[in-house]
């Protein structure tokens, strides 16, 4: 009996040393899927991983629990689940079955889920955080509010310069592609996001700075009073999951806009997505990994201020737009 589970794995503690061993208790293997690098960094953002996929992988082995290890590209584990087909799926209780990315295709297949109660007190970003205190410091010191607000305005976005080009092209040709094959884009956030998605719409819908094509994109609503052709009940949590079940078909496209990365109604919106095997991107803060694990591509803003994240989520949604306007002919 093949048991599976899947992280980044890259401070081993002994959290992970106790799930590791009670997962491995559930059958006869266990099988532990890892990030790469490149999806390490695209998850949690410049800096990491601090040890490299292939350290990462003999500490795994070096543990007694751990059977084999299997390193993926993607952000997800989704292939690498689908190709192994292990009869019990393991992740820790800090992920809902309907949040674990294969669950559908385990228990469809015959096998299960499990989220084990986690260890408290340990956690790898914590541990990163401590190590790195003294170069982490966003905020500026002194000056009025307008110099610490504008010094972290620009601290912010020259990080977002150096490490996320590539996310933003990877993202933008996601969009064209989808926008190509003549689907459509679907757009949720919760409070200010809400704005964002309808700002970001809009853009999509008519170009403000060129003639070109309106283009086939949705802002997703938390307006229940809208939603009394779609639902029954006014579940919040699945108020845009609801939307994208009536809305989405293969092929289009979901943009997940949620500063936390915790949105329950946002994540439920995305797995509801990938269910109808539509492309999904995230927008997200620094503490956003939950999110961005669950996307195809994500935008992960080097920061944990709600303003300087929204700030950074709609220039980069202006430069989407700005390629869009390249790739597509004006009027």
């Amino acid at each position: 009996m093949i048991v599976f589970t899947n992280g980044c794995f890259d401070i081993i503690h002994p959290g992970h040393v106790d799930l590791l061993a009670r997962a491995k208790a559930l059958g006869d293997k266990l099988i532990v899927g890892i990030n790469s690098d490149k999806s390490v960094s695209s998850i949690k953002g410049p800096g990491r991983p601090l040890q490299d996929q292939e350290a990462r992988k003999a500490v795994l082995l070096g543990l007694s629990s751990v059977d084999e290890v299997v390193i993926y590209d993607e952000l997800t584990p989704e292939e690498t689940i689908k190709r192994l087909k292990p009869d019990v799926l393991v992740k820790g209780n800090d992920w809902k079955e309907d949040e674990i990315i294969g669950a559908d295709f385990v228990k469809a297949n015959g096998g299960k889920v499990v989220s084990l109660p986690l260890v408290q007190g340990f956690s790898t970003s914590s541990i990163a955080e401590k190590m790195g205190q003294s170069e982490n410091k966003a905020e500026k010191a002194g000056g009025s509010i307008a110099t610490r607000s504008l010094n972290e305005h620009l601290s912010v976005f020259q990080a977002v310069l150096d490490s996320g080009e590539e996310t933003i092209k990877a993202c933008s040709e996601l969009l064209l592609e989808t926008f190509n094959q003549g689907n459509k884009v679907l757009i949720c956030g919760n409070g200010g996001s809400a704005a964002d998605a309808q700002h970001i719409a809009a853009e999509f819908v008519g170009r403000y700075e060129t003639e070109r094509r309106a283009l086939p994109a949705i802002a997703l609503t938390t307006d229940t009073s809208a939603l009394t052709a779609l639902a029954n009940d006014y579940d919040f949590e699945r108020i845009f999951a609801r939307q994208v079940e009536a809305l989405a078909v293969e092929g289009d496209c979901l943009i997940a806009i949620s500063t936390s990365g915790n949105s329950r109604n946002v994540i439920a919106a995305v797995m509801e997505a990938r269910r109808k095997n539509c492309r999904v991107i995230g927008m997200t803060g620094a503490a956003g990994k939950k999110l961005a694990s669950l996307c195809d591509a994500c935008i992960i803003v080097p920061s944990e201020r709600t303003a300087r994240i929204q700030e950074a989520h709609i220039t980069i949604a202006h430069i989407w737009c700005e390629m869009v306007d390249a790739a597509f002919p004006s009027k």
